[in-house]
């Protein structure tokens, strides 16, 4: 019954979501935030699985953001390749790159885990400000319009209201999936192997494998996020592996709450309409972010979720007390 309610929910709001940059102006500015806020949001589900499902904090999930960003820039600006194409690469970059940082941090635990992976961000950040191969501190310029063709229909993008059915299409995949995965074999393998490890051994259930195999899930999620921002951006730099990525990603997987299908979503659109239509200059809306996140953090560990549901709970209290009215 629960589940029949979450998807008529969502088939509802689908439709409003799509047609949302139309009844708030239709203006460019509304459109690019509206895309934005789709690629993020499928960028920070990517880590919610690592983080609310596994357990583990990775600061190494830029890294993938980047390999998608710039699997596609190279293809697409040195290769002439399409829009499938660089996804399909894009995809498997991000599956090769999982596996060899899973190889390496996935035998590791909590703060150690979290320390190697920012780590291997560091030196991702490096490689790609240094090497003249990716662009170096330029960065590679001159990615073309979004071009995805099928049999009998060539479709494309040059600007924010174009690429918006795109970028919504992509994001409805990547919340169908993580739902998937949640009711999936593998989803409750890797719950289990967070909340109890020794049980997940003894029911059979071995610990690094879960935790690889969701590394290999997760990891092309947040890619190809990536490789759409690269076409709305049309270029690609090292600052695509800024903290403000990694703050970003973070604060949208805790700030509503974890395991929440629609926590992400709605965490990065309150995120990114504070920075598009009520900035406060680019420092200080980095300051805020990362402000909100300590908050959240500190304040509430369960997200704005676990504070509604006491408040909730006193008002049903008061109600329940408040004397019955005489007719």
């Amino acid at each position: 019954m629960r589940d029949r309610n979450k998807g008529l929910l969502l088939a509802v709001l689908a439709p409003l979501t799509y047609f949302a940059p139309t009844l708030a102006g239709g203006s460019g500015a509304v459109y690019s935030a509206f895309v934005l806020i789709a690629i993020f949001a499928s960028m920070a589900y990517g880590l919610d699985l690592i983080v609310s499902d596994l357990g583990e904090v990775s600061l190494a999930h830029t890294v993938f953001f980047a390999v998608g960003s710039y699997t596609t820039a190279l293809l697409a600006t040195r290769a002439g390749a399409g829009g499938w194409t660089t996804l399909a690469a894009a995809i498997v970059a991000a599956l090769v790159f999982a596996l060899l940082m899973g190889l390496v941090t996935l035998r590791l635990r909590e703060f150690v885990f979290s320390l190697v992976t920012y780590a291997i961000a560091v030196v991702a950040a490096t490689i790609a400000q240094n090497w003249s191969f990716l662009g170096g501190s330029d960065g590679l310029r001159g990615i073309p319009p979004l071009s995805l063709a099928l049999p009998g229909m060539t479709l494309g993008a040059a600007n924010d209201r174009e690429l918006w059915p795109f970028a919504f299409a992509l994001l409805v995949v990547v919340i169908y999936l993580v739902d998937r995965f949640r009711h999936s074999r593998l989803g409750s393998a890797a719950i289990m192997t967070h909340l109890n490890p020794r049980l997940a051994i003894v029911s059979g259930i071995d610990p690094q494998q879960v935790r690889l195999k969701v590394f290999l899930f997760s990891a092309p999620i947040t890619a190809s996020a990536g490789w759409l921002y690269a076409y709305q951006r049309a270029y690609v730099s090292a600052d695509i592996l800024d903290s403000y990525f990694l703050i970003l990603m973070l604060t949208a997987v805790v700030l509503i709450g974890r395991r929440l299908l629609l926590g992400p979503l709605i965490a990065t659109v309150m995120i990114l309409t504070q920075e598009k239509f009520l900035s406060m200059g680019g420092y200080a809306d980095k300051i805020i972010l990362g402000g909100v996140l300590i908050a959240t953090l500190a304040f509430f560990p369960r997200g704005l979720i676990g504070f509604a549901k006491p408040l909730s709970q006193g008002v049903r209290r008061m109600m329940g007390r408040a004397p019955q009215s005489t007719p």
